[in-house]
């Protein structure tokens, strides 16, 4: 198949998946999409959002949305052990042999509810499934399932007993976002909806497990423009030189840029990227990798978050302005 026709292909995958998610979790389209996006990039997402705004359906919704593919669900809480996420090896007596029994994290859509409620340790042993895709367990190294896409949740509203993740833990994450709640348009339908019979119980499967490994090559394949990726590697930079930041993002934050904007390229319907493609991923992907100064957590507890962090993008576009954007400032200066 020629690299053409595997675009065309990915892209009506790409809009039959997140149409198919959506009869499941309405009123949410650019929040599923850049979930998915991290799905088809190998990334995994942090949901940091108040309970009841539909995180656990869509976890469901996605495994559901793709024949045999697996989901699991991971309570966290503080005595939940490494081996209640990874398995462990149980001796058979029928057998006279250790048997290894797996844990929830051999699925495909692992749904870890309240991530930071589980001890340091536990977290750990997670964070490592994600990072190398992989986990050791009695000297045996066992692969993870492909797709592996790991949807991590943590309530911000409630504080008490928990374990908060590391900064270097944060930078696992391919990108954290929230759903919130739905409109009131949106509520009505779910209300409705609900009557009779949950909406997960009607969804099919509408892609397959090798359809979604297409997708995730096709995306490899989407173009991007040498002036957009030094843009994005140059935006991600100025995070480090920008007031009110102590630490920047890592070089993870450019690698997931770079990675997330074609995936959202190619989700919307494109096979290139456009500047408002980085510019919208560029504070999901990078805001978790940020250590603020307490000034501007300050501020953000006055303004809110929202708003505090526009104007720290801002800041960012100023430090790095979109390619093109200087040529139109001279534009404008001549025409003065």
């Amino acid at each position: 198949m020629s690299t053409g026709s595997q675009l065309e292909r990915a892209v009506e995958l790409g809009a039959r998946f997140l149409a198919n998610v959506e009869t499941v979790v309405h009123g949410k389209t650019d929040e599923i999409r850049l979930v998915l996006s991290a799905l088809v990039c190998g990334g995994h997402v942090l949901l940091e959002d108040v309970p009841g705004t539909a995180k656990t359906v869509l976890a469901r919704s996605i495994a559901g949305s793709v024949a045999g593919a697996s989901f699991a669900r991971v309570q966290c809480t503080p005595d939940l052990q490494p081996t209640d996420v990874t398995g462990l090896s149980v001796f058979n007596q029928r057998d006279r042999d250790f048997e290894f029994r797996p844990g929830p994290i051999f699925a495909n859509v692992v749904l870890v509810d309240e991530i930071n409620r589980a001890m340091p340790k536990t977290q750990s042993a997670l964070l490592e499934g994600m990072a190398e895709q992989q986990v050791t367990i009695d000297g045996v190294t066992r692969e993870l399932p492909e797709p592996f896409l790991v949807l991590a949740t943590e309530n911000p509203i409630e504080q008490e007993g928990t374990f908060p993740l590391p900064e270097a833990q944060l930078d696992r994450f391919f990108l954290r976002t929230a759903l919130g709640y739905p409109s009131a348009q949106d509520e009505l339908r779910i209300v409705e909806e609900q009557v009779d019979v949950h909406p997960l119980r009607r969804l099919r499967p509408v892609l397959t497990l090798g359809e979604v490994a297409g997708i995730t090559a096709a995306v490899r394949a989407v173009y991007i423009d040498p002036l957009l990726r030094e843009w994005a590697i140059s935006l991600v930079r100025a995070t480090r030189d920008v007031e009110n930041v102590a630490i920047g993002s890592s070089v993870r934050g450019s690698i997931s840029l770079e990675r997330a904007a074609r995936a959202w390229a190619l989700l919307s319907g494109r096979d290139y990227v456009v500047p408002g493609d980085v510019e919208q991923l560029f504070l999901p992907v990078v805001t978790h990798r940020i250590v603020f100064t307490p000034s501007f957590v300050a501020l953000a507890r006055e303004t809110g978050w929202e708003r505090a962090t526009l104007d720290f993008r801002d800041r960012c576009l100023a430090l790095a302005p979109p390619p093109g954007a200087e040529l139109e400032l001279e534009a404008l200066a001549a025409a003065e």
